[in-house]
């Protein structure tokens, strides 16, 4: 029985390990080519906007007498609208995203920022403030280089990641791995 769950999870540990490792060679492969990987994303985004879109107007339609039915039938409509713009203008939708990306980095170190101040009688409260202030010159970078580092910018940031999350599963895996390895070493009496 105790073979039986071990063997499961090294086969579960060996799996997410080797998701790791994927997901750091294809995020070391978005950071090496940040304007392929940035139209890889700006499509991916476009295939979720027509997905949700499709979702939404089939369920505009299954609940077409309950109300709401035009709003609901125009968001379906934008949502797909969007995503096909993004899919025939891909250029403009890189150059979109950028600027939303640049807004919402502003925006949430303003916010950072101020949280930061109410949160200053606790201890620490400068990590807040240190995060705010990054994030505001990331937002700030953004928006003073636009339009130059839209073919970049989503692909490096997408990659980077990317990258990290597989280095990170690579290392619980490698932690996992460990402690399956000692638990199952026979103690000596």
């Amino acid at each position: 029985m105790t073979t039986d769950i071990s063997s499961n999870s090294n086969k579960g540990i060996d799996r997410s390990l080797l998701v790791g490792i994927l997901l750091t060679i294809f995020g070391v492969i978005a950071i090496a080519l940040p304007a392929v990987s940035t139209i890889f994303f700006e499509t991916w985004v476009a295939l979720i906007l027509i997905s949700s879109g499709a979702a939404k107007l089939f369920y505009a339609f299954q609940t077409r007498n309950d109300g709401g039915f035009a709003w609901k039938l125009v968001l379906s409509i934008l949502y797909i609208a969007t995503g096909i713009m993004l899919f025939v203008y891909p250029l403009t939708g890189v150059l979109t995203l950028t600027l939303l990306l640049g807004s919402f980095l502003l925006a949430e170190g303003v916010f950072e920022t101020i949280l930061a101040f109410r949160l200053r009688p606790q201890q620490n409260w400068t990590w807040v403030l240190g995060d705010g202030i990054i994030t505001l010159i990331l937002g700030g970078m953004i928006w003073f280089q636009y339009p130059f580092n839209a073919p970049w910018i989503i692909g490096t940031l997408v990659g980077a990641s990317i990258l990290f999350t597989g280095i990170s599963r690579v290392m619980l895996s490698l932690s996992g791995r460990s402690s399956l390895d000692k638990a199952n070493q026979p103690t000596s009496a």
